[in-house]
């Protein structure tokens, strides 16, 4: 039996919670996967998998034996990296995500990292931020970019500020379509509140930032669409009559669409700090001292800031005229 193999088809099971989904994923038939975790299982004498017509989830000495492999696998591509890189040219895997919101920054990161490393292998997944926690205690991810200021985290980690998370209302614009979207005056929280709005789902932590400026005082009003593709907030706004409330970022991933505008929220004026974190007394692999250190390059700084705040040579729309700033 292939220890490590085995370990990894394991990993893969308990993302994917179904055989044949972590077979695809191992590159395997769901039969070898099955019989390698049988091996696995004869080779420590206890049962790993609940088995039933479909995946149950580990029995409790099977989550032993996961956290066993996540260890296992994290140092075997940590030496991997080690033995076939340098400082200046790292080479492997690095596992990162993002919540939602921040995934258009997280993107161009990465774009930057490749240009500049070319033997890494990133991996970019969308999570919420309790998935992000969980998957950085398990192993599963080097780094995440989401919000590091949240009370109900229970994990420790590390911080890299990056940006403070602006925020702007999303709605289509009267009269003809522009080249580009346009940017109006400032809006006030309460002022945003009367609108139909596309919201993400309650699960997510950018919801529980909104439903709060919108009303402090109690609870806001019910959104007329909901949903947990960030996707959705913009396709809906094109599409439909509803607006949406948008990070810097996610605007400045939609400034090509000229029937838009993006008014900037105000009263309360919030600020939300974002960072990339890692789990803390974690030693970095090179990929992750690679990524740690274009958190210092002008060029990613310059991006962050034009993300941040979209607005900046825009065309703007003051007064019921519009003109280029």
């Amino acid at each position: 039996m292939n220890l490590l193999a085995a370990m990894r088809y394991l990993v893969a099971l308990d993302e994917h919670r179904h055989f044949g989904r972590a077979a695809q994923a191992c590159h395997i038939t769901q039969p070898a996967l099955s019989n390698a975790l049988r091996a696995l299982e004869e080779e420590y004498g206890v049962p790993i998998v609940r088995r039933s017509r479909v995946y149950a989830g580990l029995t409790r000495e099977g989550e032993a034996v996961l956290a066993a492999a996540q260890r296992m696998l994290r140092e075997s591509e940590h030496l991997t990296q080690e033995l076939r890189s340098t400082a200046e040219q790292p080479q492997g895997a690095l596992r990162l995500a993002a919540i939602p919101t921040a995934i258009p920054l997280l993107s161009q990161f990465v774009a930057m990292l490749r240009q500049r490393h070319p033997g890494l292998r990133p991996v970019v997944l969308a999570m919420s931020s309790p998935q992000i926690d969980r998957h950085l205690e398990d192993l599963s991810l080097d780094l995440a970019l989401g919000y590091t200021e949240r009370e109900t985290s229970r994990i420790r980690v590390q911080v890299w500020p990056v940006a403070q998370e602006q925020y702007y209302l999303l709605r289509r614009a009267a009269g003809p379509a522009q080249p580009a979207l346009r940017f109006g005056p400032s809006l006030r929280w309460a002022e945003a509140a009367r609108y139909p709005l596309c919201q993400l789902t309650r699960d997510m932590h950018n919801r529980r930032v909104i439903d709060e400026a919108l009303n402090p005082q109690g609870p806001a009003p019910a959104p007329a669409i909901e949903t947990n593709a960030l996707l959705s907030l913009a396709l809906t706004v094109i599409a439909g009559d509803v607006a949406a409330i948008l990070s810097g970022p996610m605007v400045a991933s939609v400034r090509s669409q000229g029937e838009l505008e993006a008014l900037p929220l105000v009263e309360p004026a919030i600020r939300t700090p974002i960072g990339f974190m890692a789990l803390a007394g974690q030693a970095p692999s090179r990929a992750v001292q690679a990524a740690l250190r274009l958190l210092d390059d002008a060029e990613w700084q310059a991006e962050v800031a034009r993300q941040s705040a979209p607005e900046a040579n825009a065309v703007r729309i003051d007064e019921g005229h519009s003109s280029s700033e």
